[in-house]
C-alpha cells in the first residue's frame, strides 16, 4: 500500500569514485576483514587478486604486527590495507593518480585509520629520492606492467628498508625479478598471468 511517504535514502556504502566504471576487491582478514574496495576503471591499475592476496599475506602474517609498511603503486590500496587491517603500525601509501589518491584518503577516512595512513599523492620513483621516511619492515612493489619500472625502484628501495625486511614484487609471467644481493627468495608462485615473490633481506 502507498502512504505517500518517501522511504529515506539509503547511505553510500562507500565512498563516490569518479572516472569510469567502478569494480571492487575486498579486504580478506583483520580488523576490516570483508569490507569492499572500490576499483575504477583507470588506465594501469591492475587490483592483486584476491587468491594472490590470501596466499602472500598468509606468507606475511607472522611479519605484520606491529610493521612499518610502504605500498609505492597503491592504486586501489588493497596491500596497503590488508596490511593495516592485519595489524601494521602504519602504512604509506604512494599513489601518482591524483584521482586515485583523493579515493585512497577517502577510504582512510571512511575506515578510521587515522595516523596509522598516510596517503602521497605523486611519482613512486620521486618520492623514493625525496623522502625522509626509512626503515619500512615491508613493501610492495606492484607498478603498472607496461611501465618497466622494477630495476628503477629496486635501485633505490632497500636505503628505505630495515635490516630484516620483507620485498614483495608482482610482474608478468616469465619476467626475471633480480633484486641486490643482500636479499634473498622467501616465497614464490604464480597464476596463469602474473608471477610474485617475497623476498627477504639478511
Amino acid at each position: 500500500m502507498n502512504t505517500g511517504r518517501k522511504s529515506p535514502p539509503r547511505p553510500a556504502s562507500r565512498p563516490a569514485i569518479q572516472d569510469g566504471k567502478t569494480g571492487s576487491v575486498r579486504i580478506i582478514g583483520g580488523r576490516w576483514r570483508g569490507t569492499r574496495l572500490p576499483v575504477p576503471d583507470r588506465p594501469g591499475l591492475r587490483p592483486t587478486s584476491d587468491r594472490v592476496r590470501e596466499t602472500l599475506f598468509n606468507w606475511l602474517q607472522p611479519q605484520l604486527p606491529g610493521a612499518r609498511v610502504l605500498d609505492l603503486f597503491a592504486g586501489s590500496g588493497a596491500l596497503g590495507l590488508e596490511a593495516l587491517s592485519r595489524g601494521a603500525v602504519s602504512v604509506q601509501l604512494v599513489e601518482a593518480d591524483a584521482q586515485l589518491a583523493l579515493n585512497l584518503k577517502e577510504l582512510g577516512a571512511r575506515l578510521d585509520a587515522g595516523s596509522r595512513l598516510d596517503v602521497h599523492a605523486g611519482d613512486a620513483l620521486a618520492w623514493l629520492r625525496g623522502a625522509n621516511e626509512g626503515a619500512f619492515d615491508v613493501a610492495f612493489v606492484d607498478p603498472p606492467f607496461d611501465a618497466g619500472l622494477w630495476d628503477a625502484v629496486l635501485a633505490l628501495l632497500p636505503a628505505r628498508m630495515a635490516a630484516q625486511a620483507y620485498i614483495y614484487m608482482e610482474a608478468p609471467i616469465g619476467s626475471a625479478l633480480v633484486l641486490p644481493g643482500e636479499w634473498s627468495l622467501h616465497r614464490e608462485s604464480h597464476t596463469r598471468d602474473v608471477c610474485y615473490a617475497l623476498y627477504r633481506r639478511g
